[in-house]
């Protein structure tokens, strides 16, 4: 069943030891905004599928961060959250599978889940009618040339 959480208020996201992120929810004008960002627009055509993912979980982390903890400078000083800070996070390969996997997943898996069919009990044709009759003889073989 798919449950609507109708308050639309920003969550903390525990990201890492340490480091959590305070995000705005998951919406479908959030992800409309992130694949319309200039760095998604500007990549080649022929970009590689890692290079797109992580083009767009930096444009949707840039849209959806309101405020972090735990992340500092190179001298160990907290930093404020900004677009440079944001895209420097993401390049850390824990913190990039971090996000992806507790924020975007899960707003894919809602997209697919009202997106799908209802299930058949042993695949896709489980349940499935034929709607054809059978044929009474088999057809004739098409004339060659």
């Amino acid at each position: 069943m798919l449950t609507l959480d109708l308050t639309n208020a920003p969550r903390w996201l525990d990201m890492l030891p340490g480091v959590r992120l305070k995000l705005r929810p998951l919406t479908t004008a959030l992800m409309v905004s992130a694949r319309a960002d200039p760095a998604i627009e500007a990549l080649p055509p022929e970009a590689t599928t890692e290079e797109l993912a992580l083009a767009m979980a930096k444009a949707v982390a840039r849209r959806a961060v309101l405020d972090w903890e735990g992340v500092g400078d190179a001298e160990g000083n907290p930093v404020g959250v900004s677009p440079e800070g944001i895209d420097a996070l993401l390049e850390i390969w824990p913190a990039f599978e971090a996000f992806q996997a507790a924020y975007v997943a899960k707003g894919l898996l809602l997209e697919q889940e009202k997106n799908a069919s209802a299930p058949s009990p042993t695949g896709p044709t489980a349940g499935a009618k034929a709607t054809a009759r059978p044929a009474r003889k088999p057809a004739r073989t098409a004339r060659q040339g």
